[in-house]
């Protein structure tokens, strides 16, 4: 009884007959090497075994033309003249090797011999025939042939250098092989239909919420134009995706393909600009022309920034004209007098302070969607799409997990997960568990413990100290984030570090920037207090704290002497310029008020340290014996935080 065949077995089948596509131009390139090589091999073995001897004169003279041997005389492109021999002496002696071997050499030529010129050889000729009798004649005619093979000796190497930069050319299109060479000015956008359909759609997307409600408008007005055209609504013609690195832009693009159900091109803003002039211009209208043949349709340019830069004067010495011709064309397509019905251009870029204000005008992109750090809520929503595929144990605890990961962005989460995956892996788990997510996200912060690194036990004890120090004064002070942790085990560059569990604030005051400054210089000051000296492990502290004082004194004016006066540049235009925006006394004034704050503030953390210097000690010894000081330890010598406990009176 035979088995009926199932659908998987029909689906093989079909999977099996399926043609294989090959990349186009193949075939015929390699047609015209082997059209070069069977010329190569009919023209050398077309005379194989049969190249006639080449002679001089004088053996021409004495040994075939003074015993009438010479039937006739052929000479060639008045060059060379082909000697053929008598039928009845060939059966001589002398020239049995003519006609020994595999190719029969009766025929001939049987000797060759270059004559110079032919006047030379004509006189020669006459002179050694006086001998002769009257009925004696040998025929001498002149011919003039090609000779294939030395044409081919210098046509074949031109012929092979075009080829090989044909081949090398069309690998580099992203055609791949057999794209022609005089593609350069086509787009080089990937298109999605219908039948080549992107599997992200906005349920992979989490958090975003109002990004994705103005994002959902647009897939929906393709979709449904009458809803907003009755009304007299036009469909925006650009959106601008802004936001910092892994807050999802290009997720978000790739879910509007796959819920659009229109043609989407996609391509980046690099693949514009090429080292050919115009290239870029040509692109960017043939992008816009396959557009439109495909209206409704959408474009998502990445990295718009790589040719929408400002053209302001500040920048005319970093100026391109490729580039400046290639954003012209783009503004022209994006809003000029010609009509682009039905086409969205989708962009995203991380750089919007450096685009072109041109580009940014309403009736270019219309809408710009800021896609912002999540926030807790977010962030859990981005922990359950990314352990989806994950096997997890009963232990995870996703709130833990947002609540530990401030400032995160949505990369940055999907790392964590598969760093937690490959931790538990490695451990030859079967489920991932909390601990496996915990310490990836220590992985993911500070880098790979380095264990194996050598300390000297006086460095191990700096460095116990040194975090120590950050750990009391960050747990005596009123606005310091939650200590959650103290390790001295080496990650990545850093020696040691004090981990902490962020709040989410949307703004700082004073009293709060002040404290932060106290504990990022309370390893400094716990060196100074234990050991009466300080040591360069502080480096990564004091940049931190001096970048931060500077941020308060010119930016945010929060200086008493400076007054409610900020230098902050949001454009950027100050950063490309050799001129401060503040005179030299004022930078003076600058410099000293932010050395008055460090200082103070410095004085402020000696003080705690003095006052808790027991539990400074206990904790330093704790962590040379443990190397990892949990929150229970830090309880356990330092009591229970009141964040109220410290409160700093400072005059600054």
């Amino acid at each position: 009884m035979k088995k009926p065949k199932t659908n998987k077995d029909n689906k093989s089948q079909r999977e099996t007959k399926k043609p294989v596509k090959q990349p186009p131009g193949i075939g015929f390139s390699w047609f015209y090497v082997f059209i070069i090589i069977l010329m190569l091999i009919i023209s050398i073995f077309s005379r194989f075994g049969n190249e006639p001897e080449q002679i001089s004169w004088l053996d021409f003279e004495q040994k075939m033309l003074s015993q009438h041997d010479v039937a006739k005389i052929v000479v060639v492109n008045k060059e060379i003249a082909e000697i053929y021999i008598k039928k009845e002496k060939l059966s001589e002696n002398r020239y049995k090797s003519l006609t020994e071997g595999v190719f029969d050499g009766s025929s001939g030529p049987h000797y060759i011999m270059q004559i110079g010129s032919v006047e030379s050889f004509e006189s020669k000729l006459e002179r050694a025939r006086q001998d002769f009798t009257k009925d004696e004649f040998i025929e001498v005619t002149y011919t003039t042939t090609l000779n294939w093979l030395a044409v081919l000796s210098w046509i074949l190497p031109i012929g092979l250098l075009i080829f090989f930069w044909w081949i090398i050319l069309s690998r580099s299109r992203p055609g791949g092989t057999g794209s022609s060479i005089f593609k350069f000015g086509k787009s080089t956008a990937k298109l999605m239909d219908r039948t080549i359909k992107s599997t992200t759609t906005f349920n992979d997307v989490a958090g975003l919420k109002e990004a994705k409600i103005e994002i959902k408008e647009i897939v929906d007005f393709l979709k449904n134009p009458e809803t907003y055209t009755r009304l007299g609504a036009k469909i925006p013609k650009g959106v601008l995706l802004v936001g910092p690195p892994g807050t999802g832009k290009t997720l978000m693009a790739r879910a509007v393909a796959g819920e659009a159900q229109v043609p989407f091109f996609s391509l980046s803003g690099s693949e514009f600009v090429e080292m050919f002039v115009g290239v870029g211009a040509s692109r960017v209208r043939d992008l816009f022309k396959n557009a439109k043949e495909s209206a409704p349709s959408i474009i998502f340019i990445d990295e718009i920034d790589a040719v929408g830069r400002t053209r302001d004067k500040a920048n005319a010495f970093r100026t391109n004209d490729e580039r400046e011709t290639t954003l012209n064309q783009l503004l022209t397509e994006l809003d000029g007098f010609g009509v682009n019905t039905g086409v969205i251009v989708l962009a995203a870029t991380n750089r919007a302070d450096v685009l072109d204000k041109a580009l940014l005008r309403p009736g270019r992109f219309d809408r710009h969607i800021f896609l912002e750090l999540p926030n807790k809520e977010e962030r859990k929503e981005i922990f359950l799409v990314h352990l989806r595929p994950i096997k997890k144990a009963k232990d995870v605890d996703i709130e833990i997990l947002a609540s530990l990961s401030p400032g995160f962005s949505g990369a940055d989460i999907a790392n964590i997960c598969n760093e937690a995956a490959l931790i538990a892996a490695r451990k030859q788990k079967k489920e991932v568990a909390q601990l496996d997510f915990m310490e990836a996200r220590d992985r993911v912060i500070g880098g790979l413990e380095r264990k194996s690194k050598i300390i000297s036990p006086k460095e191990k004890e700096i460095i116990a100290h040194h975090e120590a120090g950050h750990a009391v004064v960050s747990w005596y002070l009123k606005n310091v984030d939650a200590l959650v942790k103290v390790s001295i085990i080496p990650r990545g560059k850093s020696l040691g570090a004090a981990w902490y569990l962020p709040e989410e604030h949307q703004i700082i005051t004073k009293s709060q920037f002040i404290d932060q400054i106290c504990a990022s210089l309370g390893g400094r000051a716990a060196e100074e207090i234990i050991f009466n000296e300080a040591s360069s492990g502080a480096l990564d502290d004091l940049e931190k704290v001096t970048k931060q004082a500077y941020i308060m004194v010119a930016y945010y004016g929060l200086d008493k002497e400076i007054g409610p006066i900020s230098f902050y540049d949001s454009t950027g235009q100050y950063e490309s310029s050799l001129f401060k925006p503040y005179s030299e006394k004022m930078a003076e004034t600058i410099d000293n008020e932010v050395q008055d704050l460090i200082h103070t503030a410095y004085e402020t953390t000696i003080g705690i340290l003095q006052e808790h210097k027991t539990e400074l000690m206990k904790l330093a010894q704790l962590l040379l014996k443990k190397e990892v000081a949990e929150q229970d330890d830090l309880e356990k010598i330092l009591g229970k935080r009141n964040r109220g406990t410290e409160t700093i009176n400072s005059k600054i």
